[in-house]
């Protein structure tokens, strides 16, 4: 468990990437009719990064990375809306908390994918079903942890203020919810992150521009290359903003480390 340096670090994390492409090369190399896997199914690695040129042009890939990231940015914005007051509300009111703890659990076993035709069934099939499912997506995953954050914070800060003459509304809001931000915001650049995997939900279902529609156009037209393409360009766009909520974790808790 000896740590080790940051270039170590990153030179042994390459390596699995490497691992991988190697197998994909090799799996997927020769004519169609002599690769292990069919072209079909997963094509060779060099015919996914040369269809980069039609996705980017012929199928406006960055008006569909731009129409998904908004779709995520808002979708998120109204789930914390909701989950914040209700969140810290929970974690710091036991009536609160007893209120919506039913609530609370049957949202946890609830398969996200199963709001789908909920959201169909409520919101139509337009651009507000896509936003409304990812706020609930989201507000079903940001829950629990923002109520365990503030959980978390050791009574002694409470009984220190009620002794300094704080009252409630004071123990909460100069108390209990700045000590537990941190956590707050770990748990919601989390939620921001596995929002990106919930967006392939929203966009199956009458998107005419999105990433989850350029996968499911691809999967049924072709070419298959743009399947790969989509998701490569998901998670880097997910690490890129994953990083920046980073940075900016470090600028607001640089007593915190975020890593």
């Amino acid at each position: 468990r000896q740590s080790i340096g940051r270039g170590w670090s990153w030179a042994l994390g390459v390596v699995p990437i490497l691992l991988t492409l190697a197998l994909w090369a090799a799996l997927t190399h020769g004519e169609a009719e002599e690769r292990v896997i069919s072209p079909v199914i997963l094509p060779n690695p060099f015919e996914v990064a040369g269809s980069l040129h039609s996705l980017w042009f012929d199928r406006a890939f960055s008006r569909s990375a731009v129409t998904s990231l908004v779709r995520v940015v808002v979708g998120f914005a109204i789930g914390v809306v909701i989950v914040l007051p209700v969140g810290i509300g929970m974690g710091s009111f036991e009536p609160i908390r007893a209120a919506f703890r039913p609530m609370a659990l049957l949202l946890g076993y609830l398969p996200i994918p199963a709001v789908v035709p909920l959201t169909l069934s409520l919101f139509g099939i337009g651009e507000l079903q896509k936003v409304m499912f990812l706020a609930i997506a989201f507000f079903v995953y940001l829950l629990p942890l923002v109520v365990k954050a503030v959980d978390d914070v050791d009574a002694v800060y409470l009984q220190t203020a009620f002794t300094l003459g704080a009252n409630t509304v004071q123990a909460v809001y100069k108390v209990l919810v700045p000590i537990a931000w941190p956590d707050i915001f770990q748990a919601l650049r989390n939620g921001f992150g596995v929002g990106w995997g919930y967006i392939l939900l929203a966009e199956m279902v009458a998107a005419e521009q999105g990433l989850g529609n350029l996968i499911i156009v691809s999967q049924r037209r072709g070419p298959r290359e743009h399947i790969y393409l989509v998701l490569i360009a998901i998670t880097l766009i997910a690490f890129v903003t994953d990083r920046l909520w980073a940075r900016a974790g470090r600028q607001l808790f640089p007593y915190r480390e975020m890593v």
